[in-house]
C-alpha cells in the first residue's frame, strides 16, 4: 500500500470524527437540533445540488474567483519577478507591501463600494487584493533562491535579457509561483463569501444571505458545507498542478 492509500483511511476518519461532533451538538435537541440536524441538513444539501438555480449561484462564484486569480497572477508575477531580481526595488516596495498584505481585503470593502459600486468589480477587486500578495511574496522568494551557477553559464553563452528572463529566470520560479497560487486560492476563497454580499444579485455569499433571510437554515448549513467542499476540490487541484510541475 503506498503512502498516499494509506492515508486515505486517516482522512475519513477525520471527517467521521468531524461528523460525530455535529451529530453530538444536536444530538440532545433544542434550537440547534431544529435549525442544523445532520439529518435535514443533508436532504436540504442532496436538494440543492439538482437545483439548476444553486449550481449557477455555484457557477458565478467559481467563474469570479478565477477571474480574481487570474487578475493577481498578471499583476503578481512581474511584480514579484521585479522585487527579486533587483534589490533596490525590493527594499524601496517591501514597506508598503508589507503595509498593504497587513490590511485585510475586507477592511477595502466601503472605500471600494465608493469607488466601484455595487456589484462584479467591486468583487472582483477586493478577490485579487486578496491573492496578489502570496504570489508576489513567492515569485520573488523563487527569484532569489534561482542557482547562481545557472545564471552565470546563461551569462557565458552570452544570453540576452530576454533570454535569460523566458529560459532561465522564469522556468526556475515557476514552482514557487505555484505555492503563491496555493495560498492565494485559500485567502480568495475566504474572502469570497462575504465579497459577494455587496449587493450581487448571484453567488453563494448571496445564497446564504438569501436563506437566513428566508429562515432556510437546512439549506444555510448545507451551502457552507458546499464551501468547504469546493474549496478543498481547489486547493487539492492546486496541489496536483504543483506536484506535477515538482515531482517528488
Amino acid at each position: 500500500m503506498t503512502q498516499r492509500a494509506a492515508a486515505v483511511p486517516l482522512a475519513l476518519t477525520g471527517l467521521a470524527v468531524l461528523g460525530a461532533v455535529w451529530w453530538a451538538a444536536t444530538a440532545e435537541g433544542g434550537v440547534l437540533a431544529q435549525r442544523f440536524a445532520p439529518q435535514a441538513t443533508l436532504a436540504s444539501l442532496a436538494l440543492l445540488l439538482q437545483q439548476p438555480d444553486f449550481l449557477l449561484h455555484l457557477w458565478v462564484s467559481l467563474r469570479r474567483v478565477l477571474a480574481g486569480l487570474g487578475m493577481a497572477l498578471i499583476v503578481g508575477v512581474p511584480v514579484g519577478l521585479l522585487v527579486g531580481a533587483a534589490r533596490s526595488v525590493d527594499t524601496a516596495l517591501s514597506p508598503a507591501f508589507q503595509f498593504l498584505r497587513m490590511i485585510s481585503p475586507l477592511s477595502w470593502m466601503p472605500v471600494v463600494v465608493m469607488v466601484f459600486g455595487v456589484g462584479d468589480r467591486s468583487v472582483l477587486f477586493l478577490l485579487a487584493f486578496a491573492g496578489v500578495w502570496p504570489i508576489v511574496l513567492n515569485t520573488a522568494a523563487g527569484v532569489r533562491s534561482l542557482d547562481a551557477r545557472w545564471l552565470m553559464l546563461a551569462r557565458s553563452l552570452a544570453a540576452t535579457p530576454t533570454e535569460m528572463l523566458t529560459r532561465v529566470i522564469v522556468p526556475g520560479v515557476v514552482g514557487h509561483a505555484l505555492t503563491g497560487l496555493r495560498l492565494a486560492i485559500g485567502v480568495v476563497w475566504i474572502v469570497l463569501v462575504p465579497a459577494e454580499m455587496l449587493g450581487v444579485n448571484a453567488g453563494l455569499g448571496y445564497f446564504i444571505l438569501d436563506t437566513r433571510d428566508r429562515l432556510a437554515y437546512s439549506e444555510l448549513l448545507a451551502t457552507v458545507i458546499v464551501i468547504g467542499a469546493v474549496g478543498t476540490l481547489l486547493d487539492s487541484a492546486a496541489r496536483r498542478l504543483l506536484r506535477w510541475w515538482r515531482p517528488g
